[in-house]
C-alpha cells in the first residue's frame, strides 16, 4: 500500500509497486535484487514509477532503508549488516 500510493499510475501502481515491495525483502541491496547494475539506475526507475516518493526520498539514504524506514520498520538484512554503526541512524544501534 505505501508505494502505491505514490505510483504514478495504474502500471506502477499494480505491477511495479508490488515487486519493489518483494524484492525489498530479500537480503541482498534492493538495486542488485531489482537487476539493476547501479544506485543510479535504481533512483532513475524510482523517480519514473513513483515521483512524488522520489522527491521525498533524502539523497543520502539508500532506497530500501527509506522504504523501511517510511513504515517505521527495520529492513531484513539490518539484522545481519556488518556496518550498523555507520548506517543512517540505524534503529539497532543505540
Amino acid at each position: 500500500m505505501f508505494l502505491q500510493s505514490y505510483a504514478k499510475n495504474r502500471y506502477s501502481k499494480y505491477v511495479i509497486a508490488p515487486h519493489v515491495a518483494a524484492m525489498s525483502m530479500r537480503e541482498r541491496h534492493l538495486y542488485e535484487d531489482m537487476g539493476f547494475k547501479n544506485r543510479v539506475q535504481m533512483g532513475k526507475y524510482m523517480k519514473c514509477h513513483f515521483p512524488k516518493l522520489f522527491e521525498l526520498k533524502p539523497a543520502d539514504k539508500l532506497w530500501k532503508k527509506f522504504i523501511y524506514d517510511s513504515l517505521d520498520l527495520v529492513a531484513p538484512a539490518c539484522f545481519t549488516c556488518k556496518d550498523q554503526t555507520n548506517c543512517f541512524a540505524c534503529r539497532l544501534v543505540g
